[in-house]
């Protein structure tokens, strides 16, 4: 049994937090909301953000935060990624050397263009920063829904310490050590679903959909391998597969945000609709940021920001996607013709 601080009481905090309980830890639950804390005290559910999902004994709550970081082994940090800056700050005077803390928001600081675990490391240097991503929405994780995610650190230790914290019979832990590039799929994929919400709401189809998921992860996988991710990250559960549930899911509050911005609602209006921190819409500039750093195009993600924020119909959008100059799909050193008999490339997958 393990001692979890739980930094942030939201859906996703929430949900890892009925995981955690039910593996058998012990976890103190941390908001800054007073009326948020007094709910949970209340009720052991998230009315607001997860309703359905009570939670059992071997839980405490708290507006305090060295009481929740007082005594625990692990830390989660699960507050939306604008606050994740703010927030770790304010750890600063309890996390204790080595302390693994695990980040499990998603996202790119727009004015520095560090990922969240970058932004962590800078205001909690003694901590041992580790992520937990893929696709998982909350509403099924506290459901007890089969889920399958990757545990990325830089020590071996650290991830199978929170493959062994966190997996159950129905939710499996992978280990990996990219941490840059599951952080970038993270952040990059609410973006892309941004954009699938937007076809969604114009209209388009299921072919409209696959192609722009797979068009999208060539986009994330060639940004991310040039700042030196591995590109079997973008592949994997972390990459293609939080890109699919992303795209494809009622769930997904990006997703429904750009649903509605495609049946004429401002960005402002959808994200009051939707009443959840969209993500996408806090990393949209900052992907474009990164691609201008590191000269990689990006056109579904910079259409994606000229309907956010320059007021461009979603349908011209999609035109101008659609009427790009011709492409080849294969872009590595591949000539026509029939294919030899020889050796195939291969990619060489753990199972």
């Amino acid at each position: 049994m393990a001692q979890i601080g739980m930094i942030g009481a939201g859906s996703w905090g929430i949900a890892l937090t009925w995981l955690l309980l039910q593996n058998g830890h012990q976890v103190t639950v941390w908001s800054a909301l007073e009326k948020e804390i007094e709910m949970l005290k209340r009720d052991r559910e998230q009315k607001e953000k997860l309703p359905g999902v009570v939670l059992p004994d071997g839980a405490e709550f708290t507006t305090d935060l060295a009481e929740a970081v007082s005594g625990a082994e692990l830390l989660v940090l699960a507050v939306p990624s604008p606050f994740t800056r703010s927030t770790a700050a304010s750890l600063r005077p309890y996390v204790r050397e080595g302390q693994i803390l695990v980040n499990v928001a998603k996202g790119i600081e727009e004015n520095t263009l560090l990922t969240l675990s970058q932004v962590i490391e800078e205001e909690l240097p003694q901590a041992d920063v580790a992520v937990l991503s893929g696709p998982s929405h909350a509403e099924e994780v506290g459901k007890g829904m089969p889920t399958a995610i990757t545990a990325g650190a830089y020590r071996k230790e650290t991830a199978e310490r929170i493959q062994s914290i966190f997996m159950n019979d129905v939710f499996r832990v992978y280990a990996s050590p990219d941490v840059l590039g599951i952080e970038l799929g993270a952040a990059l994929k609410n973006v892309v679903a941004l954009a699938a919400g937007i076809a969604d709401g114009i209209g388009c189809g299921d072919n409209a959909k696959a192609a722009l998921i797979t068009r999208a992860i060539k986009e994330i996988a060639g940004l991310g391998v040039k700042m030196g991710g591995h590109l079997e990250t973008f592949f994997g559960l972390s990459g293609i597969g939080d890109l699919i549930v992303t795209c494809a899911s009622m769930h997904s509050r990006n997703r429904r945000a750009g649903i509605l911005i495609g049946q004429g609602y401002s960005m402002e209006e959808a994200m009051k609709e939707v009443n959840m921190v969209v993500e996408g819409v806090y990393s949209a500039k900052a992907a474009l940021g990164l691609a201008s750093r590191y000269g990689v195009p990006l056109p579904i993600i910079e259409q994606v920001n000229e309907v956010l924020f320059s007021g461009k119909p979603a349908a011209q959008a999609a035109r101008e996607l659609m009427m790009r100059d011709k492409k080849i799909e294969i872009t590595d050193d591949v000539t026509w013709g029939k294919r030899g008999e020889g050796e195939q490339p291969s990619l060489d997958l753990e199972l």
